[in-house]
């Protein structure tokens, strides 16, 4: 492996380790304001964030003719596209942690990655009997994770489930615009958006004070200015030198980070039944992420298939 894809590598697995903990960070940030709150400030200070990190890297380059208006609309477009998806996804997942445990949401968001080779059938992208038998693993993983007494699934358990779905075409999303438009730009432009779009519902139902906010400083600080803003930023640069396939599958590291964070920071447990299912999704996950040979002997990927 080449000095270039180390770095890369170590710089998602960051990455990973930064969304991983974030999910403590969103669990103990409600203890003083609501989700909504949480959605809001956080994403304005990851986009607020992004501002001065635009100006250092594009600081030193020679400047380029005016940007075309149609690329111009496209990072616009891309970003409230992008920004939109991002403040349903988080906001059902914040809702989602007041009703289950860290774990159990990060393990569960962790779904996308099998996810979104299955949206991509909506756009008639051939799916692999592999990504099938990961769907099967993952479903089973699910049911041990998430079935309670009576085969019923708490609600926090189906908030960050349809979380997993919103953050799949949020990944869809990206993967359109990207190729088209600076990606750190448009991440600015989504967290602003998102922001502004969680910040409605914080003024109509919760209206934090501020002593509310300043309570809740740490953790806010940590989704926003190390989750959104560095680890953003962090996942752009480090896939640049990795097969897609690779940089997903480090990752999906997240899921299993942020049992161990809430096992170490706030003291959560899984049974041996939950621990299991953790087992069976992350096995489905990286399941999902394996390259394989077509009929010609050529490698493919699920994820270079869809995306």
């Amino acid at each position: 492996m080449k000095a270039n894809q180390i770095k890369s590598s170590l710089l998602l697995l960051l990455t990973a380790a930064i969304w991983g903990v974030a999910f403590v960070a969103q669990s103990v940030g409600m203890d003083y304001i609501g989700p909504f709150s949480f959605n809001a400030i956080r994403s304005l200070i990851g986009g607020l964030v992004l501002i001065p990190c635009i100006w250092l890297m594009n600081r030193g380059k020679p400047k380029e003719a005016k940007v075309p208006l149609k690329s111009q609309n496209k990072l616009w477009i891309g970003g409230i596209c992008c920004g939109v998806m991002l403040a349903v996804a988080s906001s059902l997942q914040q809702v989602g942690i007041q009703y289950t445990s860290v774990g159990k949401a990060g393990f569960i968001t962790a779904l996308y990655i099998v996810i979104v080779p299955l949206l991509g059938l909506l756009f008639k992208k051939r799916v692999t009997i592999l990504v099938w038998v990961a769907v099967a693993i993952a479903v089973g993983g699910m049911y041990l994770l998430c079935m309670t007494d009576g085969l019923s699934i708490g609600i926090g358990d189906l908030l960050v489930m349809a979380c997993a779905v919103c953050f799949s075409i949020h990944i869809l999303v990206i993967d359109y615009f990207s190729p088209m438009v600076d990606g750190v730009k448009m991440s600015c432009i989504q967290f602003l958006i998102s922001g502004v779009l969680c910040a409605v519902p914080m003024l109509l139902w919760e209206r934090p004070a501020l002593s509310q906010i300043l309570a809740a400083w740490m953790p806010l600080l940590y989704a926003g200015v190390l989750s959104c803003g560095v680890g953003y930023t962090l996942q752009i640069v480090g896939q640049r030198n990795l097969d897609p396939t690779v940089a997903s599958l480090i990752l999906s590291l997240e899921s299993v980070i942020s049992v161990l964070a809430g096992w170490v920071i706030l003291g959560q447990k899984l049974t041996v039944r939950e621990l299991i299912g953790c087992a069976l999704v992350f096995c489905a996950i990286i399941l999902a992420q394996l390259p394989q040979k077509n009929p010609k002997g050529q490698k493919i990927s699920d994820s270079a298939q869809v995306l």
